[in-house]
């Protein structure tokens, strides 16, 4: 539970500190054009755009952060009234949220 208290909180500052985007659209051509430093998923992204993303991702050597909450979740930590499946972190500002992907 700690991990998660963490994950929220790191979510918190990276929104406040750094660069993202959301969108699994946006996020994917970000990626593809390796203008990302990582990218976040929501656990109720379809399968079709996790798979993708993990490809893109392990071919540029960017860490994938998988939320265990759903998109809506991600949406409401976010401060967005929508769900989000995807945020693309462009800079991670003041967040360690990258480093979570190392520890899971």
């Amino acid at each position: 539970m700690s991990q998660s208290i963490t994950f929220e909180s790191e979510i918190k500052v990276l929104l406040k500190t750094g660069r993202v985007i959301l969108g699994s659209k946006r996020s994917v051509k970000a990626l593809k054009a390796g203008k990302l430093r990582g990218i976040i998923l929501a656990s109720t992204v379809r399968s079709d755009i996790r798979e993708d993303v993990k490809r893109y991702a392990a071919l540029a050597g960017i860490p994938v952060v998988e939320y265990r909450g759903s998109g809506w979740e991600l949406g409401t930590l976010a401060g967005r009234p929508f769900l989000i499946s995807t945020i693309g972190v462009e800079d991670p500002g003041e967040s360690k949220i990258l480093e979570l992907s190392q520890t899971r």
